[in-house]
């Protein structure tokens, strides 16, 4: 079966940290990781576009060479490359790069020193005092890697939003062309848009007969069938993920869609409150006795036990419940609420497009105006700009905007906060710029005090506008700093200035929480992408499900102001 993007991704990301491992050119690795990135964000399935005809060559960064791996990885689900490698190396060890601390060069010694090749391998080693032993490591490394590796042996197997997205995307297109079938829709914690998640529910209604259990149990990517009914069905996909299917009649529907989504909590809630009715609730319906009351919509459901409608990223059980029924429920913002986007990248830095390139993009996206912030020097394998190379960008930009006069192109920058909480960059250059953005990008592990410290002094900086992804955190491979957010927002309502949500996938930081904290501070956050290509706007959505996940309106974001009411917000920043 032709592989889905997610999966044409991963080899690709596979074959990245093995040569990473392996010790193999910078530039190689880093094709591949670019790769990994471009097929991950496209709009179509490869195995169609190549159906279709197209040249994979034409995809921003990928040559002959690269295409011709992602067709084979497309229609066979591997690759010879990724083969031979995954013989030299074994494959679990690409899992150890997940350990905070831990990378490549450290795998390879910790591989031919010990021969750990799997996180519960290195636990084991650290717990018998094995790493220490190891030049390079001593006692308070080895006790970094046995809290870090314990942590994730704890943790349930879960996969990022995205890749459930693009499976699940499949699997519902494939349900819909089924006779009989009326609908098929997502519920679990995809639909609740969880960072991370466990499983997939899927949920179908029928408007005849329909061979939609025993079509879904025998699908060509089914590895184990656990369950198989009439009305249930579940599974193990070759990818490891666990699906389970439901099939409920039209009336149940919506009562179905709402016990299905969850969470738990919110489900126990619901509950309680319809026993307080005198009401019955559950996935057949809402019943007084054995009367059912209409349920075929989610709608009607929350109308029976006396509810408005709660949007489902809301449904966790933190409120939501007594601001429906006092009216209070938000209006959570939308993507088309997003008139700019204030943190992106261009070929001058790690971008992969030109300047022009991603103006032209966001514009087609709708999009008001754009911040071109490149990373400053420190942060030399990302190609930082140092001042005069800033300097140079801001006169370009201003040629730039004297010739778009429907579209606006801001001057920035992506300055790192030095460990002492100061700026990389002079402010003689900053002051030329329309806002600074201010990012850790390395001692992730100072002490809480310190890291909190070093924050609040760079948002005194004289110039400094926006604070981005502040736990700096990557999901699943790095956690976040330690630090007191409640501090930092108050620092940054004291001073004017913002805080972030980055939108790419593995980050998705501020959290859900954190949003919400900032919303309750009166911290306006700036929802960006952090594009570091055209096809990297497709991020804003992600961000726009944090940011509902939130309880964030339109009003809580920065960029969802017209142009002419930002730059006096932007311009308070930098005096």
């Amino acid at each position: 079966m032709p592989a889905h993007n997610a999966d044409i991704a991963a080899a690709l990301n596979d074959i990245a940290d093995l040569l990473d491992i392996e010790g193999a050119n910078p530039f190689r690795i880093r094709a591949y990781r670019n790769a990994a990135r471009t097929v991950g964000e496209l709009g179509q399935p490869v195995p169609v576009m190549l159906a279709q005809g197209a040249d994979l060559d034409d995809l921003p960064g990928i040559g002959p060479d690269l295409a011709a791996k992602i067709r084979e990885i497309a229609e066979t689900g591997s690759c010879a490359l990724l083969g031979r490698l995954r013989q030299e190396l074994p494959p679990g060890i690409t899992e150890l790069l997940k350990v905070p601390g831990l990378g490549p060069k450290r795998v390879r010694v910790l591989h031919h020193e010990l021969g750990v090749q799997t996180i519960e391998q290195l636990h084991q080693a650290a717990r018998e005092g094995r790493v220490q032993a190891i030049h390079g490591f001593g006692p308070k490394s080895q006790q970094a890697i046995l809290d870090a590796t314990a942590a994730q042996l704890q943790e349930e197997r879960r996969i990022p939003l995205w890749r459930a997205d693009q499976t699940a995307g499949a699997l519902l297109a494939e349900l819909a062309t089924l006779p009989g079938v009326a609908r098929a829709v997502a519920a679990g914690s995809l639909r609740r848009r969880r960072e991370t998640v466990g499983d997939l529910d899927l949920l179908v209604s029928l408007s005849g007969r329909s061979p939609v259990t025993d079509r879904f149990v025998g699908g060509e990517d089914v590895s184990r069938v656990l369950a198989h009914g009439s009305t249930r069905a579940s599974v193990v996909l070759k990818s490891g993920l666990q699906v389970d299917l439901r099939v409920v009649p039209a009336e149940s529907f919506g009562a179905a869609w709402v016990y299905f989504t969850g969470s738990k909590a919110h489900n126990i809630a619901l509950r309680r409150l319809a026993q307080e009715r005198g009401l019955k609730i559950n996935e057949y319906g809402v019943f007084r006795g054995r009367d059912r009351l209409p349920g075929a919509t989610e709608e009607a459901l929350y109308q029976a036990i006396g509810l408005r409608y709660i949007e489902p990223e809301l449904r966790e059980d933190r409120g939501e419940i007594e601001a429906a029924r006092q009216g209070r429920l938000p209006v959570l913002v939308v993507l088309g609420d997003l008139r700019g986007d204030l943190h992106v990248h261009t070929s001058e830095s790690d971008g992969r497009d030109s300047l022009e390139a991603m103006a032209a993009a966001a514009r087609a996206r709708g999009l008001q105006y754009l911040a071109v912030t490149e990373h400053s020097r420190r942060l030399g394998v990302a190609h930082g700009v140092d001042p005069a190379r800033l300097a140079r960008q801001i006169d370009r930009i201003d040629r730039f905007n004297a010739q778009s006069p429907d579209f606006t192109v801001l001057k920035g920058v992506e300055v790192d906060i030095l460990e002492e909480g100061t700026l990389d960059l002079p402010d003689t250059i900053l002051q030329r710029l329309d806002l600074v953005v201010g990012a850790v990008h390395h001692r992730f592990d100072l002490p809480r005090a310190q890291q909190t410290a070093r924050l609040l002094r760079a948002m005194d900086s004289r110039y400094f506008t926006l604070l981005a992804h502040p736990g700096g955190r990557l999901i699943g491979e790095r956690p976040a700093c330690d630090f007191d957010l409640l501090r930092v927002l108050r620092k940054a309502r004291e001073r004017g200035c913002f805080v972030e949500l980055n939108a790419q996938p593995a980050r998705l930081d501020l959290t859900d929480t954190a949003c919400q904290m900032a919303k309750a501070e009166g911290v306006l956050v700036c929802i960006n992408s952090d594009a570091h290509s055209t096809l990297e706007f497709n991020h804003l959505t992600s961000g726009i499900d944090q940011a509902r996940r939130g309880w964030l309106e339109k009003a809580d974001v920065l960029n969802t102001r017209t142009l002419e009411d930002l730059r006096p917000l932007l311009a308070r920043t930098m005096q």
